[in-house]
This record gives structure tokens, sequence and C-alpha cells, in this order.
């Protein structure tokens, strides 16, 4: 659907399909496989028609409701003309037995062929027209056919009815758009003032995206980087250049940023539709979720009353929060997560994680096809990434064997082709594996793609039959990441490598996208603009590759704090180097303790590793009594986090020592303000541990002739160090200690990689930094 100076176009599909839903929600995954098999089949029954039968006929028909121009257009899969009527034809493929399809089987089909048969009976005149389902059983190879005759006036009844019920939704769509519109001309900033750098920022986001162009910005902390973007997103928004803004964030806390910000221009009498997404797994009412209704009561009759919900709320509510959403569900007994999903339709912004723009298998293909939006993409560095992570699948042969184990008696087809899946991966072990430890190609393992496909053609069979809730859950799990990973498949090309490794006993295959760069870059150009930013995009030019931008513009902003806030140190005493880790475990636990001695209050101490973090720990509590300890542990949940941050109080009477990892929970998106958090301490340089696929993409990037190991280890982990040491200074009124132990921070390298704010910074040795960190907590005293 799009909306161009208020002619609406749509499809005859999504016009029925919008218009005409009702009933339950089914969990139903159509593949891609099957959509072929759909295709290949309507190509073998529109071949074996008659000289008569005119295949893939274009309809196109303009009409008026409500005050609004509708240009509806489809392609009729078949019209039939011979001297006593005209027949159009639409073909559904199925696997559903065609005894049990009759003239009430789907009135969504009907309707689709409705709607052309009144187009076509419109242009030539004809009083009356034949409507035909044929429907084509893709395991028997059977045909049936279901045939209806329909007045011109009937016809027009049916269409005027369906479009003049959209006309409703669109009526509101485009008057709430005017209203907008209008208070978003009289948008003002805020806040009274801009902080240093923060017009900069905004002035240089509005002009990208009144360009239409791409935008990286390296703020850092405190310019307010979130009001700096969406304020002028919503300015260019109210004069025409943006139809929708979609925020991302890779965190809960920063898309609670994001909502208080857009609660603020709220506040201040601006109207806008906000809604924040929520994950489908978080945000659903039960214990598990089971999106069908025997199991379910908001998915049973979901699209009976969903309407009424949507419309209630856009019409009484602009900020849709979680709770909102889920207020209003609960009210309609309808699903939260699809109600979300339909309410975002109606938002002027979407805030939601990444994987609903890039995700090739999530991202939200009803929105993105309009092209008229921008995007928003907060703390960018992470996308590189989630990215990557997004376009590699891998399978393992264990899942194929138990699957196979625990179905075999009751899906024998299915566990026959998962038995060809094992051998396969059996093959692999035997040929690769057994003989140099690992397989590694360039190839794309187009065997196990098809044995993959007719896996999924096999699930699709029952799946067809409504099977989902009554497939085993293993099974289930295992179809979708065959799905994945064909997908994955589609877009293998010299950026991929497919590599198969033992991973604690199992063997995994997978297909590893090493530079996401490219799809990346596909995804943005699709849109008006996209504004990239983080408190740490640097290198820029590193960034600006990885996120499929080179060439593009991108500015750098300095700290608006005032640096004497921070007393920073390098460690030049100090090596972490892996075969130096054991020997470093006495001085870093000195920095901690006399670092902290400094002034009673609140430290983290980030470490590069969970075991090197566990070993300092075990070190420190053996040989040093009376601190307050607490360590980050490997899976902690949203409540176990609160509990963690908790523990740094405001006006602490005792010190708190937080042992925390580089790159975790706790070392970026975290806000410990004023005394909550007055040191932060680095060990090493935060190289990702060595492994296969980093090498993989060290290897990539010297092919292509850039700084391999620096993109596949050096600037991930001087990331991961800039976000930690982020965390220290929040706002004008913090204030506190950083060091940096290890030696390599004072290398030409490191040093380059530093940003301005960390320019003063100074490099000492053990002996010395008692009386430093001493002498500036004296000088932030005042006197009494």
């Amino acid at each position: 659907m799009r909306i161009t100076e208020g002619i609406v176009n749509i499809s005859v599909r999504e016009l029925v399909e919008f218009v005409m839903r009702s009933g339950s929600i089914f969990a139903s995954f159509v593949s891609r496989a099957r959509a072929v098999e759909g295709t290949k089949a309507h190509k073998k029954i529109q071949e074996s028609m008659n000289a008569n039968y005119e295949k893939e006929v274009k309809l196109v028909h303009e009409c008026e409701a409500s005050g609004i121009t509708f240009i509806v257009e489809g392609r009729a899969d078949g019209i039939m003309t011979d001297l006593i009527a005209v027949t159009i034809d639409e073909i559904k493929s199925t696997r559903t037995s065609l005894d049990v399809i009759d003239e009430d089987y789907n009135p969504l089909h009907w309707a689709q062929a409705k709607c052309y048969a009144y187009f076509y009976a419109s242009e030539h005149h004809l009083k009356d027209m034949n409507v035909r389902l044929t429907y084509y059983n893709l395991d028997t190879k059977e045909t049936k056919h279901l045939l209806k005759v329909y007045t011109y006036e009937e016809l027009e009844d049916f269409f005027k009815g369906v479009i003049e019920k959209y006309a409703l939704w669109i009526r509101f769509y485009m008057d709430w758009g005017a209203e907008r519109t209008k208070y978003l001309k009289a948008l003002s900033f805020p806040f009274e003032n801009y902080r240093a750098g923060q017009r900069e920022v905004a002035v240089n986001v509005y002009k990208s995206i009144t360009n239409e162009a791409k935008l990286y910005v390296n703020a850092p902390t405190g310019i307010g980087k979130t009001i700096s973007t969406l304020f002028p997103a919503l300015k260019a928004m109210g004069e025409g250049h943006v139809g929708k803004i979609f925020y991302l964030t890779a965190k809960t806390i920063t898309r609670m940023v994001a909502e208080k910000s857009i609660k603020m221009i709220y506040d201040k009498g601006t109207r806008v539709k906000a809604i924040t997404l929520t994950a489908k797994d978080k945000i659903c009412f039960l214990d598990e979720r089971n999106c069908h209704p025997d199991f379910c009561k908001y998915a049973d009759g979901h699209f009976d009353r969903v309407d009424e919900a949507v419309y209630d709320a856009i019409t009484h509510t602009d900020l849709f929060t979680r709770e909102v959403i889920e207020a209003y569900a609960k009210k309609y007994h309808v699903c939260p997560f699809e109600l979300a999903l339909d309410l975002a339709i109606y938002a002027d912004v979407v805030i939601c994680d990444y994987n609903y723009v890039f995700d090739p298998t999530v991202a939200l293909k009803r929105f993105l096809d309009q092209r008229d939006f921008v995007i928003l993409v907060d703390e960018a560095h992470n996308l590189v990434e989630r990215a990557r992570e997004m376009y590699s699948e891998s399978v393992s042969k264990n899942q194929f064997l138990s699957v196979r184990r625990s179905i075999s008696k009751q899906y024998p087809t299915i566990a026959q082709s998962l038995s060809k899946l094992n051998d396969y991966m059996l093959s692999v072990r035997k040929d690769y594996i057994d003989l140099t430890g690992s397989m590694i190609s360039k190839e794309e393992p187009t065997k196990l793609y098809r044995l993959l496909r007719t896996f999924i053609n096999e699930c699709d069979k029952k799946l067809q039959k409504g099977a989902m809730h009554k497939l085993p859950q293993d099974l289930l799990e295992l179809y979708f990441r065959a799905y994945n990973f064909n997908k994955i498949y589609e877009f293998f090309d010299e950026r991929y490598i497919t590599y198969a490794d033992q991973v604690e006993g199992d063997l995994m295959l997978k297909l590893f996208c090493m530079d996401p760069s490219y799809l990346i870059g596909n995804m943005i150009s699709t849109c008006k603009s996209v504004i990239f930013f983080s408190a740490t995009l640097m290198p820029i030019d590193y960034y600006k590759y990885m996120l499929g931008g080179e060439g593009e513009r991108a500015i750098a902003l300095p700290s608006p704090f005032d640096r004497e806030k921070a007393l920073k140190l390098i460690a030049t005493d100090v090596s972490t180097r892996y075969q130096h880790r054991e020997k470093s475990y006495e001085k870093i636990c000195e920095y901690i303790r006399k670092v902290s001695e400094g002034k009673v209050g609140n430290y983290m101490v980030f470490f590069p590793s969970y075991k090197y973090m566990k070993d300092v720990h075990a070190y420190f509590i053996t040989h040093y009594e009376g601190y307050d300890i607490c360590m980050q542990d490997t899976s902690m949940d949203e409540g176990s986090r609160e509990a963690f941050l908790s523990q740094f109080e405001v006006n602490p009477v005792k010190t708190k020592i937080g042992f925390c990892v580089l790159g975790g929970i706790f070392s970026e998106g975290i806000d410990l303000t004023e005394d909550r958090l007055i040191g932060v301490l680095v060990v090493s340089v935060g190289l990702p541990q060595i492994g296969l696929e980093k090498d993989l993409i060290k290897y990539h990037f010297e092919e292509e002739g850039k700084e391999g190991y620096h993109y596949a280890y050096t600037y991930p982990g001087m990331n991961k160090v800039l976000q930690a040491v982020g965390r220290l200074i929040r706002t004008e009124k913090d204030e506190g200690v950083i060091v940096l132990i290890d030696d390599r921070f004072n290398s030409p390298l490191y040093s380059s990689l530093m940003p301005l704010e960390l320019s003063d910074r100074k490099c000492v040795h053990l002996g010395q930094v008692e009386e430093i960190v001493e002498k500036f907590w004296r000088q932030k005293t005042p006197l009494l």
C-alpha cells in the first residue's frame, strides 16, 4: 500500500486480507520452498489450459470512497473467454485433502477472485461473471474446481463494501497525518537550551534526512543523542520529508530512553503516535508461548476482535508502551504481540530492536516496502556483530539425530529425511573433521541445502493440515532452524564461508557471514535516510565500511563535560597478554585496592573474559579482607541484573567493588550517575578470544586489502573498552577515576584509537597510583 498526494495504491490481495481477516491465530509458516512449489503448480495448471485461457492478466480499477481515490490492482491467474461467459480463475495450491475443501473453505479466496471479476466486468460492461477457484493438491497432483456465477450488481456491491470499510481506516490514517503535521510544524526543542554539541548533531541529522542521505555520528555521552536525533527527524516529518521513523536499539534500557524522549516531546504539547515493540516471548500472556486457539484464549478468535481493539486504541491513545498494549490486549482478549504489529501501522515512531529491520527472517516487510521511512540506529557499534549473527546460521548433527529418534514411529517420512541429514553430517565428519579437525570452504553446501529443503517439504505437508500445535516442540524448533538456514543460504557469496567444527561433542556446520556490510548496505539503500550514532563509533572509517556507508558523511563531536571531572590513568607496568595473565593477578588486585582506597564509594572493574575475572576475583578475596565485592554471573536474568545494580547505592557509607565483563550487560547501556559509580578500571585492551570465526574474519579482510587483524580483533576489542570507560561520566555532576590496565594502551596503535576526552591521560606504575588518586580526590573535596 502506498499513499501519494491523497491517492492510495493497493493490491487486491492486500485489500481483501486487511478487510476480511477473521477467525483465530494459527502459528503458521509458509516456507519459500512451499511458495516455489505453489508457483510451479500455477504454471503447470495454466499451461494445461485451452487456447481461450489467458494467464497472468493484470487488472487495475480506480474508484473513490470517503473522498479518497483508490487505485486497486492485481494479477488474475487466468481468464477464460468463450461464447457463453467469461470466467475468472483463481489457482490455489494446497496440501489439504481436496475432500474437505468446499465453497466455505476460505472466504478470502473467493474475495480475491470476485474483485478481479468486478474489475473485468466493469471494464468490459458485462452483466455477469463466472468465478472459479482451482485447488491443486501438491501431494496427490489432483485438481478440484469450485464455480460460482455472480451478477455485475452482486460484484459491485461486494467490492464497494470492501473498499468502503478499508476507506474508514485510510481516512483515519490521512486525517491523523494532517493533524500530526500541524503539531509537528509547531514543534520546538523540548529544552530551554541546547547542550554543547547537541545543536550540531540535530542540524546535521535534519540536513541528512531532508537530503535523503546517510550520516554517521560519533557523539560522546552527555550530548543527548536520543533527543538530538528524534527531534530533527520529527521536524522533517512535519515538513513532509518522512512517513515513518524507526528508532532502533540493541537493549531494553535504550528503548526506555527513547520512550522518555517521545513522552517529553508529547508533554510539551506536540501530538505524535509512538509505539514500542516488545519481543513475542516477552509480551505473551502465557507462561509458555503456544500460538494456537486450542491453547491460547487470546489466539482464539483474535481476528474477529482485533480491528475493534485497534480502532479503539488509535482513536484514544497516542503513546503505546508495553503496558498500554497489554491493557488493550486484555480488554479485547487479543494477542498483544499481533495487536502491537497492527498498531505500528498507524504509529509515526516505531521503537524496536535491530532485528525488526535488519533480520531477514523477522523484518517488518509490511512497513519496509513503503520506503518512505527514516531509520535512527542507536548504539550503532552493536549492529556490526548483530548483523553478522542475523546473516549467519548453523545446523547440528546431534539435533538431526535426536529429533529423528523421537519422531521415527509417528512421522516416518520426516524421520527418513532426518536420517539422510544425519548421514550427510557423518560424511562431513569422516571426510574433514577426523582428518584435519575442521572443514572450511568458500563453496556453499548445496547438497545440505537440498536435503534440508526435502525435510522442510515433509514438515510442510503436516503443517498444511493444521498440525503445528500437535508436532513435537523439538521438531518444530528444527523446522524453523532449517528454514532459516536455507534462507541464509540464498545470501551466500564471496563474503560468506562454510565451516564445520566439533563443538562439545557435537558436529556443527555453519554458514558464516564474515562481512555483513553489503547486506546492511542493501537494506539501508531502500529507505530515505539512515542515521547511525554512538558514543564509540571509532575508528569512524571502520564503522562506515562495516555499516554499508563508505563515502557517506560522518561527524565526530567532543565530550561536553569538563575533562577535569575524571582522572585518567594508564597502568603501563602490567601485561594482560594471555601468556602473562597468571602473573598479572597480584598487580591488578593492588591497583584495585589502591584506587578504591582513595575514596569510599562504588567501583567497577572490567575484564576481557569470565575466566580472567573469576581468577582475579579468587586472588583478591584470598589476599584482601574487608572488601564488599559483587561479581557478574554468566546467566543473569532481568531481576538478577537489577539486583546487582541496586548494590551501587547513592551516598555509600562503605566501598563496593563490582567485577564485570567487557562487552557484557554492565559495560554499556547502564547509568550509575553521581556517586553511584566513582571509579572504573578496565583490565586489558579487550581483544576477543582467538578463535576460528575471528580468524576467518581476519583472513577475509586481509584478502580484501584491509587490516584484517584490526577488523577482527583490535577495533571490536577497543570499542568494548571505550564503552566500559563511558560508564563513569554520565552527567555533569559525575566525577571519578578511570584506570586502563595494560601496557598496550600506551602504544601508538591504541593511542590513535583513544577519543579526545582521554587525551589528558597519564601513564603510571603501581608505586605512583596511590598518591595520584589521593591528590585527585583532595582537590575535589571542598575545605571545611
